[in-house]
């Protein structure tokens, strides 16, 4: 019984090995960030995808140019990272914030003194942008874009 079960468990993993793909490719070096193009559209150009890239930008990044320049730039430096020469933009997406307005008031007494307060809170919470892209490496980068 255990002699058949080390059999049937050898032949599997001798035909797992016998059939596994072996196209590991070596991934590219990092580059320098500003070296990564991104491409709105996909050019007419021969490529390999690397990676799904996901960000968003910082929680103080106010203004939706800023935004989209903070996710933008955040898809370049991963991609740099990966050895990615180029990102194709996926699109963006809006999170969720909040800005909202407290105001309260009170008073009471005590031992015979009386005492009146109030006060006024404020939080702003602004709503980050979500961006995705692809990592990309083009052996024959496609000029200009």
């Amino acid at each position: 019984m255990l002699r058949s079960i080390a059999i049937a468990a050898l032949t599997l993993l001798l035909a797992a090995c016998a059939t596994a793909p072996q196209t590991a490719q070596v991934a590219p070096p990092p580059i320098d960030p500003s070296q990564v193009q991104v491409y709105f559209a996909p050019p007419d150009a021969p490529f390999e995808e690397i990676a799904l890239l996901e960000t968003s930008s910082g929680v103080f990044t106010y203004g939706e140019q800023n935004k989209l320049d903070s996710v933008i730039h955040k898809l370049r430096v991963e991609a740099a990272k990966l050895g990615a020469n180029g990102v194709l933009f996926q699109g963006t997406a809006d999170g969720y914030g909040n800005t909202g307005v407290s105001v309260g008031a009170g008073g009471g007494s005590f031992g015979g003194s009386s005492y009146r307060s109030g006060g006024v809170g404020i939080s702003v919470s602004p709503s980050k942008k979500h961006a995705r892209g692809v990592a990309v490496y083009f052996p024959n980068p496609p000029s200009g874009d």
